[in-house]
């Protein structure tokens, strides 16, 4: 072979470029992640229902805000942990991202008896 045919130097893979993951998909991520936290706590998640999220990303860091809509009462505290939880271990395991913290805030509650009363009331007429 002479040194025009020579093939080039094997570039290892972590050199050969970048993957970047938008803040909008982190954001469905940590949205869906406060779903399953939420669908898997006492009480499920209230009808009409459904968490949105802002996130901010810097190199690997994910910074995330999810709102959502709770039953009331209920344990708020132990919700608000258990979807803290759930949103940085799915950011971390399918972005591969780094979250320091998230932030929950609760937009509207949602008294559960008066949605039980309203359900009996449609299923009579």
């Amino acid at each position: 072979m002479t040194p025009a045919q020579t093939p080039p130097p094997r570039v290892a893979p972590a050199e050969r470029g970048a993957t970047r993951i938008a803040d909008r998909v982190v954001a469905k991520i940590a949205a869906r992640a406060a779903r399953e936290a939420l669908a898997e706590g006492a009480g499920g998640l209230p009808e009409a229902s459904s968490p949105h999220a802002d996130v901010t990303v810097h190199h690997d860091i994910a910074r995330v805000r999810v709102s959502l809509e709770l039953d009331y009462p209920s344990d708020l505290a132990a919700r608000c942990a258990a979807v803290r939880r759930q949103v940085a271990l799915r950011v971390e395991e399918y972005a591969g991202m780094t979250v320091p913290e998230v932030d929950v805030e609760i937009e509207h509650l949602h008294p559960t008896d008066v949605r039980a009363a309203a359900g009996r009331d449609r299923r009579l007429r």
